[in-house]
């Protein structure tokens, strides 16, 4: 039976989201968690597993025509899972296949498993099935899939991470750039979010208040503007301080909770981190801490979360795309 595997990274959003939707400029990083999809040949049905995902969706039928879940019995969370899986099989007419996710990404934390699980799986299905798509094809055809899922709401910013790895700037396009890694420590809520629900909040305080909400946004933009030289030049102080005021900036259009603020004070203050911000969306999910320098300083970060009721772990930024896993070389 032949069987195809290929992984994509998450992401984290270190400055400009919110602002990036309505055109301002923001920077991501790719990270080293990573959402795996296995594809292999199975005659006469078509399958997705998804065991890691927190939920079971093994022997799962679903009809790509019109993406429906053929089992019974199968919960509307279970379905609402498989559609970016189901939107890649429909777009290519794939039959005789299962499709198994694994995933080191906490689902709707703002850590993009989404583009991950799209990445991820047009990159197996392009060699399970010979369509020789490039990377930049499929970078192109995850983002469009994905906004087609969510609504028409979207950034590339993530699909692009999940494709390419390493960093993007995003200003209407995303383009890579090339800077040095970076440790982070990312804090979770444990509390998912909903991506489309805090960006339709966010827009409309901006409809209601462009001559407030608007000068946030351009302020946001010049962060990410300002933060690629200090990230090469190892500025980690003052990049901690544009973490910090980043996050103010959040806080001001409402995506912030009290959950993300007790993990981002608690990294600041005990964890002595250099600065700490919300990462995505906002109403639950994730933050990010710049810890300092010594293995030690991590550590206390990490402490701090967990103290404050947070599930932390440490990650590194700048790491690398889609890849292929095992025989078949890089797509």
């Amino acid at each position: 039976m032949e069987l195809t595997t290929a992984s994509a990274p998450g992401k984290v959003i270190l400055f400009g989201e919110h602002a990036v939707v309505s055109g301002a400029c923001a920077l991501g990083a790719a990270v080293d968690l990573r959402v795996s999809a296995r594809i292999e040949d199975l005659p006469g049905r078509l399958e997705i597993s998804a065991p890691d995902l927190r939920m079971t969706l093994e022997g799962i039928a679903i009809d790509t025509l019109s993406a429906a879940v053929l089992a019974e019995g199968v919960r509307e969370r279970a379905s609402y899972a498989t559609r970016y899986v189901s939107a890649v099989l429909k777009e290519f007419g794939a039959r005789d296949l299962r499709v198994t996710l694994e995933s080191e990404i906490p689902p709707a934390s703002g850590l993009g498993s989404s583009a991950s699980v799209v990445v991820a799986t047009l990159g197996a299905l392009s060699r399970h099935l010979a369509l020789d798509l490039s990377i930049d094809e499929i970078a192109k055809e995850a983002f469009r899939m994905e906004k087609s899922v969510q609504g028409g709401l979207g950034s590339p910013m993530d699909t692009a991470l999940a494709a390419f790895g390493g960093y993007q700037i995003v200003e209407g396009s995303a383009r890579s750039i090339d800077l040095p890694q970076i440790r982070l420590v990312v804090g979770f809520t444990g509390r998912s979010h909903d991506t489309r629900a805090e960006v339709e909040k966010v827009q409309r305080l901006r409809a209601g208040y462009p001559q407030v909400v608007d000068p946030i946004f351009r302020a946001m933009g010049e962060i990410s503007r300002l933060a690629p030289d200090r990230i090469r030049e190892g500025r980690l102080q003052e990049l901690g301080v544009l973490f910090d005021v980043n996050h103010g900036l959040l806080e001001a259009i409402g995506v912030g909770t009290r959950e993300l603020s007790e993990l981002v004070y608690a990294s600041r203050g005990a964890g002595r981190a250099f600065g700490a911000k919300l990462t995505g969306a906002g109403g639950g999910g994730c933050m990010i801490a710049l810890p300092r320098t010594d293995p030690e300083d991590t550590l206390r970060v990490m402490t701090a979360i967990a103290q404050a009721r947070g599930f932390p772990f440490s990650t590194v930024t700048g790491c690398q795309g889609l890849r292929l896993e095992g025989p078949g070389g890089e797509i």
